[in-house]
């Protein structure tokens, strides 16, 4: 599943609306919009942001290649 999607999918069921997740998360609506569309190349603080108003969060690995 696409990241889009699963925030799109994960505010639809905590009932939150874009400008709402918009507001908690400190970001634009536009950002938000266009997160959920697939569109722009949001940086990972703002995906931070926006899965912790969801109440989920960022796992990262690094995978080194040699």
């Amino acid at each position: 599943m696409l990241l889009s999607d699963t925030i799109k999918e994960r505010r639809l069921q905590l009932d939150i609306s874009q400008t709402d997740l918009s507001e908690m998360a400190g970001v634009s609506i536009a950002t938000v919009k266009d997160i959920e569309r697939g569109k722009g190349n949001p940086s990972i603080r703002t995906v931070e942001k926006i899965l912790s108003v969801l109440g989920m969060e960022v796992i990262y690995r690094l995978r080194q290649t040699i």
